[in-house]
This record gives structure tokens, sequence and C-alpha cells, in this order.
């Protein structure tokens, strides 16, 4: 299948997902959400829905069961609003990209500050 469309649909998934926790989600457990990105398979079945979410592992851990259990509803509001003959699958994972990008910054900065004066040269052994 076409990459572009897949991606096109994507893209419309994240947006519509966005819109609807803003407006239509009331599920308390979920909190401050963001939805950084969609995959979808080239067959247009399955739509892995990457989110960030503002807390600690407790809200993060609620925010995944009130959106897991919301899938049912967010599925039918897809297929009014796209239009798709079939809607994928939706399978929400919380996105590690950020962690993972802080975590290799704090690395880099240790690696500068213990290796080098302040003029960006290292010492001499």
């Amino acid at each position: 299948m076409d990459s572009k469309r897949t991606q096109r649909v994507g893209e419309e998934i994240q947006k519509e997902i966005s819109s609807l926790l803003l407006n239509g989600l009331k599920d308390p457990r979920i909190g401050f959400v963001t939805i950084t990105s969609v995959h979808v398979t080239s067959d247009l079945s399955i739509a892995k829905v990457y989110f960030t979410v503002m807390g600690d592992e407790k809200a993060r851990k609620d925010s995944e069961k009130g959106l897991k259990s919301s899938i049912s509803f967010i599925r039918r509001e897809l297929g009014k609003r796209l239009r798709l003959r079939h809607v994928p699958d939706i399978v929400f994972q919380f996105d590690t990209s950020l962690e993972y990008g802080n975590r290799i910054e704090s690395i880099l900065k240790e690696l500068h500050t213990d290796g080098s004066d302040d003029q960006g040269n290292t010492p001499n052994n």
C-alpha cells in the first residue's frame, strides 16, 4: 500500500484523537495526555498511537488505563469523522523517546563537564 496514504491516515487519526482528548473523553483517569505520533500498518488494520503524559508513573498508568478503556468509543468516533471503510484497531503505546533523549542529553553533559575545562580543552595526563 502507498506509504503516503498510511502517513496521511496516521496524521488524521492523530488529529482526531487529540481533539477527542480535549473535547470528547470524560474519563477522569486520563490526565494531560499528548499524542506524539501515530504509525499505521500498510494494510491500515492497526494504528499504534504513541502518547506522553505530564506527571509521574501513577499518572502515566492511570492515563493508559483510561485510554485503553476508551478504545471502542475512539474507534466509533474515528469511523464517523474520517469516513473510513475499516477503522484500524487502536493500540496505545507510551512514547519513551522523550525520556530516552533526555537521558542521552544528560550523559553528554556529564561527559562534557568531566572531560574538559572551561575552554573545551581536555586535560593533559
